[in-house]
């Protein structure tokens, strides 16, 4: 395994030729000084950037023509002397003055434009480059040369890893060669599949050509289950996840649900910046990053933090102010980080594990059972399909994943070894519509006729402000009780609104009387409910659906690992450190405020900004972990203040008297 370091910094420098003066402010004094004071440990510097400029001599592509020293071997050398590492980066899926000098090599799309960040000639943005074009092939010799020129690089960042549905005339010609149907898209996307194969075998083999043990990371914006067979091309992963870029506070943790499963170190990116990269002169608030690096910590991840080097090459002081505040803090904390190990309980499966499509990547109801798991605090993984369910106490299929025989027989292997279902929607819906592939005590009548619909659970489910039907802004199955037992009934609209009838400024209200059909049914440990109820949720937010989503969850999976009285925006985590043997919770609390509005000529500002500007204490948080033996001592970390304790019953009860933004717990087991 490559073990990262703590406290990174990803150093974009995506430079104009049309800048003066590129590199010539670098000044080595002023350049270790500013990370040491910041106490950085790594940082990834430039080989070739998007618009394809290298930084430092090459034969294969061109120097940036405003620079006239080796930058890349000044920041390596400067870099080293001090202790830092340095991983190089190079772009992979953009690059412009590839494009320039051969734009016969650029991706086009199925209806004929160029792909990427400039659709047109007079458009600013970089161009995405085709993989199945001898591009790769100059790709490869970009790679395989500063691999050759820097060996003592600490790893290589390859960037914009993806090939879409190229219809260029070499991706034409190869399809129609190969016996796909080019105006068939999921022949494209197949094609398109085994190209991107082909691009990592060869970058990866290129980027350890002369060192088969470098480091390698090839950076999509986002780590997939869907992408688990080309982990093999990896030695580590790093979760881009700019919580103000477009990601938002949700997207990290859920990423690094799956992550932490893959047995690979793995670090967390956000960005200085107060919106995302390319932000000049921009800055986050240093309570943010603050955070956002406890945040990192409490999954199990290293730190790395993005910053955009000026041309002239000189670091802003400023921005390295703004990161120290936070790793100094991370470096107090890494005893009680180090090689620690997640304890989970829940398993949810992921539509992205399935397809790496756009619907997948975004499925509402992937993202609204991360969602609700992180605001009661449970701890879970995200899974694929062909992960092992042993150990998992409840396993979520969220709104829409399809199931086969094979993993029908897992599921039910896992029921019969005590396991726990949560269904919803077309989960576990047989793929002719006709039934489900397990028995959850109902049966289907198919898609209901209302929209929306109301949902009266029973009083031990019901949200705890709210004891009559509320509305549930989607439609339901039709869920006919045959064996289970009712947990919620349907409650119907008088009619659905069109322009003949309608009642209101919304939708119609609900009839009196409950319709016959069920909302939700239990059969021994399988729920199942009938609406698409994560993906609601992640879609409107309403706290009714919240809290009964999260009395289905708990009264299926009993008492927690981690029990906390956290408010919903709080975050906790349980993860263990064998080797010292001990505990450690990690508890997070933080108000987002959304700020901004849109900005229709900036499409960093296309929606409202979550930001973190004070962090406001919380006190008095009480705390009950299962520890399943005797306890030595519970101690606030790195503080190292002992907290009064009891035990009984496996577990441990404590209060921790304040949090502010970050707080570790350690418990001495034994």
């Amino acid at each position: 395994m490559n073990r990262l370091r703590f406290r990174q910094v990803h150093l974009d420098a995506h430079t104009s030729e049309f800048i003066p003066g590129v590199g010539s402010g670098f000044d080595k004094r002023q350049w270790q000084e500013t990370l040491q004071r910041a106490m950085v440990d790594s940082i990834t510097c430039f080989s070739c950037c998007h618009h394809g400029w290298s930084y430092h001599p090459t034969a294969v592509g061109c120097r940036h023509p405003q620079l006239t020293t080796n930058l890349l071997r000044l920041q390596m050398d400067a870099c080293h002397e001090i202790g830092v590492n340095v991983p190089i980066y190079l772009t992979a899926g953009l690059n412009n003055y590839a494009a320039a000098q051969h734009p016969e090599w650029r991706e086009i799309t199925a209806d004929g434009q160029y792909a990427g960040w400039a659709s047109g000639p007079l458009q600013p943005g970089f161009h995405k480059m085709c993989f199945n074009t001898p591009y790769l092939d100059y790709l490869v010799r970009l790679i395989e040369e500063a691999v050759t020129m820097f060996p003592d690089a600490d790893g290589v960042f390859l960037d914009i890893i993806h090939q879409g549905e190229c219809c260029c005339p070499k991706c034409m010609a190869d399809m129609l060669a190969g016996g796909y149907d080019p105006s068939d898209p999921s022949d494209r996307r197949l094609f398109a599949a085994g190209i991107l194969e082909r691009y990592f075998a060869r970058s990866t083999a290129a980027a350890r050509s002369r060192n088969s043990q470098m480091p390698i990371f090839h950076n999509s914006g986002h780590v997939s289950p869907a992408w688990l067979p080309k982990l093999r091309y990896f030695s580590h992963l790093e979760l881009e996840s700019l919580p103000t870029g477009g990601w938002g506070y949700d997207h990290f943790p859920q990423t690094a649900a799956f992550a932490a499963l893959t047995g690979m170190d793995y670090l967390g990116m956000t960005g200085k910046f107060h919106s995302s990269w390319g932000e000049f002169g921009g800055f986050k608030h240093p309570n943010a990053l603050r955070y956002e690096c406890g945040a990192m910590l409490a999954v199990g991840a290293r730190c790395s933090i993005g910053d955009q080097l000026h041309p002239t090459a000189r670091l802003n002081e400023s921005t390295y102010e703004l990161i120290g505040a936070a790793y100094r803090e991370v470096a107090a904390k890494e005893p009680w980080c180090a090689d620690s190990q997640k304890c989970s309980e829940v398993g949810v499966l992921t539509l992205e594990g399935f397809s790496d499509s756009i619907r997948a990547l975004n499925a509402p109801g992937d993202i609204g059972a991360g969602r609700l798991l992180l605001e009661a605090q449970l701890q879970f993984d995200i899974l694929a399909p062909s992960m092992n369910f042993d150990g998992y106490r409840l396993l979520i299929l969220p709104d829409e994943i399809p199931v086969d025989e094979t993993l029908r027989a897992r599921l039910n292997t896992y029921l019969a070894r005590g396991g726990k279902l949560l269904l919803s929607g077309d989960s576990v819906l047989r793929e002719d519509g006709n039934g489900f592939w397990l028995d959850i005590g109902a049966k289907d009548g198919g898609p209901g006729e209302f929209n929306p619909t109301y949902l009266w659970p029973e009083q031990a489910l019901q949200p705890d402000f709210c004891h009559e039907p509320f509305v549930v802004y989607g439609a339901a199955r039709q869920l006919h009780l045959t064996d289970g037992e009712e947990l919620s009934r349907i409650v119907e609209p008088y009619f659905n609104r069109d322009y003949r009838h309608f009642s209101s400024h919304q939708h119609t209200p609900n009839r009196l009387e409950a319709s016959g059909l069920s909302g939700a049914v239990r059969k021994g440990n399988v729920v199942y409910l009938a609406h698409k109820l994560f993906g609601i949720y992640r879609q409107v937010g309403a706290v009714t659906i919240r809290q009964h989503l999260t009395k289905v969850v708990r009264q299926l999976l009993g008492e927690a690992l981690l029990e906390t009285s956290l408010p919903s925006l709080g975050r906790a985590t349980l993860r263990r450190q064998p080797a010292e043997n001990r505990l450690i919770v990690h508890l997070l609390y933080a108000d987002r405020a959304i700020r901004g509005g849109s900005a229709p000529d900036n499409p960093c500002f296309a929606d409202p900004v979550e930001v973190i500007e004070e962090l406001l204490p919380v006190f008095g948080i009480d705390c009950s972990v299962a520890v399943g033996g005797p306890v030595r001592a519970v101690r606030l970390v790195p503080e190292k203040r002992e907290l009064p304790f009891e035990c009984s019953a496996g577990r441990c009860r404590f209060t921790v008297p304040k949090i502010l933004g970050h707080q570790m717990i350690a418990i001495e087991l034994g």
